[in-house]
């Protein structure tokens, strides 16, 4: 193994130590801002897959930056919807206007 392979999994373990406890530290008040930052990373993620798949030069990199894509397409758009959802719990239950209130007769 090369000194620029054991650089680059340093680095890899590194973020996920750091994430981990970065994660591990937000309460659930910042969940749903944090999601949308989240969201705007694996954006960034997708371009990656591109850049990937522009330098391939075997079918091996071009599967790899394909299912990179799909996976990060799919959690882009996962994250969305969680966030959509989440937020949804925030609204105001909508008032039936038109329902006519007889004081409580029956």
């Amino acid at each position: 193994m090369t000194q620029q392979l054991y650089t680059n999994l340093a680095i890899f373990i590194l973020s996920l130590l750091v994430g981990f406890e970065v994660m591990s530290k937000i309460p659930a008040t910042l969940q749903t801002p944090m999601m949308s930052g989240a969201n705007a990373i694996h954006g960034v993620v997708v371009v990656g897959a591109f850049v990937v798949a522009a330098e391939a030069n075997n079918v091996g990199f071009y599967v790899l930056a394909f299912v990179c894509a799909f996976f990060a397409a799919i959690n882009v758009a996962g994250g969305y919807t969680v966030t959509d959802r989440m937020l949804g719990m925030f609204d105001r239950p909508k008032n039936d206007t038109h329902k006519k209130d007889d004081g409580g007769e029956q």
